[in-house]
């Protein structure tokens, strides 16, 4: 039997994720909305191999990664707040050099950071929320903290750990 896909994302300081997952909880579709709001790291390795615990345990001794809620972006069917950081793009493309023999597609490419709070709606709702969200948005700051580990569990993700960052 095939391992089931690991996907790693980052930690959130707690404000901004309690304010993003309520978002989400806000405009994501009920039956769909399994997760809390996260940052994508990597949508699929093999949750089978040792190494991929060992390189984010000695990488998470590091400071929290500082970034930005730069914009909100339209996703077609749904609505995303585009995250930028220098320290971050940085952090990705270091775990895409000692997770290459694994990397799909997907995450072989340049990350794109983003908080996901609506997805899996007509194009017209998400225009709808895209303009609604828009109307007072300002950048603003928030932290990485850590980087999570997840199965993929067809729809539902399954918590596995918690590197957390040095504070």
């Amino acid at each position: 039997m095939k391992p089931e896909p690991l996907i790693v994302t980052i930690l959130l300081d707690e404000p901004s994720q309690q304010y993003f997952t309520a978002l989400r909880n806000q405009y994501f579709p009920k039956y769909c909305n399994y997760l809390e709001a996260h940052i994508t790291l990597f949508h699929k390795l093999p949750s089978n191999k040792k190494k991929i615990p060992e390189v984010l345990k000695e990488i998470s001794n590091r400071p929290v990664i500082h970034m930005e809620i730069a914009a909100i972006k339209s996703m077609g069917t749904g609505v995303a707040f585009e995250v930028r950081s220098a320290e971050l793009m940085q952090l990705h493309k270091t775990l895409q050099q000692k997770f290459s023999p694994w990397l799909i597609t997907q995450d072989r490419k340049k990350l794109w950071p983003h908080i996901t709070v609506q997805n899996k709606v007509t194009a017209f709702k998400a225009s709808q929320t895209l303009a609604l969200l828009q109307k007072n948005f300002e950048p603003s700051p928030v932290q990485g903290v850590g980087i999570a580990t997840w199965l993929y569990k067809d729809g539902p993700w399954e918590k596995l750990e918690i590197y957390q960052f040095d504070r």
